[in-house]
């Protein structure tokens, strides 16, 4: 299975995940299996990663643009 994983670090408006999207479902994860967040590269808190490392099952494959 496919987990998909994609991370802006401006909410401003300036970034946008929508190229990120695009890629991990022309890669094949299905939208429900993509985790993102929305911070700033000086943050340590990214509750998108941890959920999405939390999901992963032997067998499983991270995919990242």
């Amino acid at each position: 299975m496919l987990i998909g994983y994609m991370r802006v670090s401006k909410s401003d408006g300036t970034q946008t995940l929508s190229p990120q999207r695009d890629a991990l479902l022309a890669a094949g994860v299905d939208p429900d299996r993509i985790y993102e967040d929305l911070a700033s590269g000086r943050l340590d808190a990214r509750p998108g990663l941890l959920a999405c490392l939390k999901s992963l099952q032997p067998g499983n494959t991270l995919v990242i643009w």
